[in-house]
């Protein structure tokens, strides 16, 4: 049986991470969207946990957000 998104953990840890760090650099979500190369609805849905992220995205996110991808993985 799937795991929905708002029921696993890791979805959780991956959201506050992106956000925590979108707000350290005093980014918008469009301005995060535009760097990653996503749609801006994107971005609002990943940092709500309502979506699940490709591996492809982790790593789009990452960049645009000045860290390697494991540590938006990581539990802080």
């Amino acid at each position: 049986m799937p795991i929905q998104p708002d029921q696993c953990q890791l979805v959780a840890i991956f959201a506050a991470n992106v956000r925590r760090r979108r707000l350290e650099l005093g980014l918008s979500q469009e301005e995060l969207a535009e760097r990653a190369g996503v749609h801006r609805t994107y971005v609002g849905m990943l940092e709500r946990g309502e979506k699940n992220v490709t591996i492809y995205n982790i790593e789009r996110l990452a960049s645009a957000l000045e860290l390697e991808a494991y540590a938006l993985l990581q539990k802080q």
